[in-house]
């Protein structure tokens, strides 16, 4: 097969003005930062290779610049097509003012796109999506007003609507590994996730396109094991070794390598800490009483990532799995910059697969972010005063789950408040409101999940709202609130009240245990109950 290691100066030539290029990655997981990096200072330095398309699955940066945010120069860069871009700060800032063209898609359905290349296929069919943004009847994805081309159609089969998602043809794959060999066979054994690396280095031979890979080690050809090559050499064209592994081969993004990140070593489960009383810990708490014994479920990021935290202090963080998009099940996640990686996880997926599970509707629960909703059920976590942030795989996630529940404080800025003998105290309202008329943007239809019979709460510190096919139905409210001056005149619709309006469980507001392992029996108790049954 010939040496395919190049040194990095020689694999930039591969890539070229106007070409497509994919990159793997879930924040710094698996990114080829050193290439990346690369690539910057020769379009800086030389103006080429220029007017490039980017393709990439998940959010791919870290906040601070790094990731795909070296591709965020005017020139450098003609369009983006993404799964989120939050991270991503300068490039959501050209795409804002107008200088770079952008679409975002699903993270799910961005892993179907490159697998529909793969498979010769024309492009994915899915209803993912529809009646949200990425709906070319609302914005068709499109990200500022400079994306002025439809990327998405709507087409019927069976008198079902599906949304078509078109193959991307692909110049260039860029990967990471752990090791790779002269002939180009990938290992991946210091990875924290696999991310979407063997699926981007295939799509882009199906395209006719090159790929490069960024490695930590480069060993002889037939040294490394067959059962650890997770790209073989065939689907490689050049192997490149990093020059310096602690600044551009890090595991995650605030991470260089620990061994339990890549599942070589179970650590003692960390102690943490029991959680404040505040309204993120009243809001988790609420929602942990939704918990069913043995669900898997997936947690958002900010609010929802407590829920996890309560049912640990609970007792009851063993009788459930928590999934990650990154491809993780089990374990405990990491937060912050880490997001993505766990340690003493029990399994873990590629992001398509785990992506064909979440489709398949295979999660029981899913607690996601409540930043804006309206009278219909409808949210927006994707886009807020011009700024671009994304979907990744919340739409994935949100149309295919039975049970969904959207959490978050009530309003927003600047609301302060404390708990006290299980009551709420408002101290300062937030200035921002989250139950409104007009959304900027359709993240989750609500009228769409109802028609599909999801079951879905919106839980806040001082009230609790059920879908129906009416709209927003209020059926809880905290104990010291007023339900006109603290909850009605602080949204900008009226919802349905239920005739049965229920004071929230006292116990959510004190500093005690809410005894949530004691009304959340074992599975074992759930089995006899189940057999009795029968």
């Amino acid at each position: 097969m010939g040496n395919k290691v190049y040194k990095l100066e020689a694999a930039l030539d591969l890539i070229h003005s106007g070409d497509t290029v994919a990159t793997s990655g879930f924040g710094l997981c698996g990114h080829a930062e050193e290439i990346s990096v690369g690539l910057e200072e020769r379009f800086l330095q030389t103006g080429s290779p220029n007017h490039l398309t980017l393709y990439y699955g998940s959010g791919m940066s870290d906040w601070h610049g790094h990731g795909v945010d070296h591709f965020a120069h005017e020139g450098f860069l003609d369009c983006a097509v993404a799964g989120h871009y939050g991270a991503a700060v300068n490039l959501g800032q050209l795409i804002f003012e107008n200088k770079v063209k952008a679409y975002n898609l699903p993270q799910g359905i961005l892993q179907k796109m490159f697998r529909s290349r793969v498979e010769g296929l024309p492009g994915a069919i899915s209803q993912v999506g529809l009646h949200t943004y990425v709906d070319p009847r609302l914005e068709g994805g499109r990200m500022n007003a400079v994306t002025d081309r439809d990327l998405v159609e709507v087409i019927n089969i069976k008198e079902e609507e599906y949304l078509f998602y078109p193959a991307p043809k692909i110049d260039v794959g860029i990967i990471r590994g752990t090791c790779g060999d002269t002939e180009g066979n990938i290992s991946i054994e210091d990875e924290a996730v696999p991310t979407d690396i063997r699926l981007i280095a295939m799509a882009a031979k199906a395209s006719g396109g090159k790929v490069i890979a960024q490695v930590k080690h480069i060993v002889p050809a037939g040294t490394l094991m067959p059962n650890k090559i997770h790209v073989p050499g065939i689907f490689v064209d050049a192997v490149v070794q990093t020059s310096d592994p602690v600044s551009y081969h890090k595991q995650s993004s605030d991470c260089y390598y620990d061994k339990a990140l890549s599942g070589d070593i179970i650590v003692p489960a960390e102690q943490n800490a029991p959680l404040p009383l505040d309204a993120k810990k009243v809001i988790a708490r609420r929602c942990a009483l939704e918990l069913t014994p043995n669900a898997v479920v997936n947690l958002g990021i900010g609010t929802p990532e407590y829920v996890g935290a309560v049912a640990e202090e609970e007792g009851c963080g063993r009788q459930i799995t928590l999934t990650l998009e990154s491809g993780i099940f089990g374990g405990q996640a990491c937060k912050g910059l880490g997001f993505g990686a766990a340690r003493n996880f029990s399994g873990v997926l590629e992001q398509s697969p785990q992506f064909d599970f979440y489709d398949g509707g295979g999660l029981d629960i899913a607690f996601l972010g409540l930043a804006q909703t309206n009278r219909f059920g409808d949210v927006n976590v994707s886009k807020f005063s011009g700024k671009v942030t994304g979907c990744g795989g919340f739409i994935n996630i949100s149309q295919r789950t039975p049970k969904l529940i959207y959490c978050g404080t009530f309003t927003a800025g600047g609301l302060r408040e404390t708990f006290q003998e299980g009551r709420l105290h408002i101290l300062q309202e937030g200035r921002n409101l989250k139950f409104v008329d007009h959304l900027e943007q359709v993240t989750y239809s609500g009228s769409f999940g109802a028609k599909c019979g999801q079951q879905v709460l919106f839980v806040t510190e001082r009230a609790v709202f059920e879908l129906t096919r009416d709209g927003l139905m209020l059926t809880e409210i905290a104990p010291g609130v007023e339900l006109e001056r603290d909850i009605l005149k602080l949204m900008e619709f009226a919802p349905l009240i239920s005739p049965d309006l229920k004071i929230m469980d006292e116990s959510l507001f004190k500093e005690e245990l809410i005894g949530l392992k004691e009304r959340f029996p074992s599975g074992d108790q759930k089995l006899e109950e189940e057999g009795s049954a029968t």
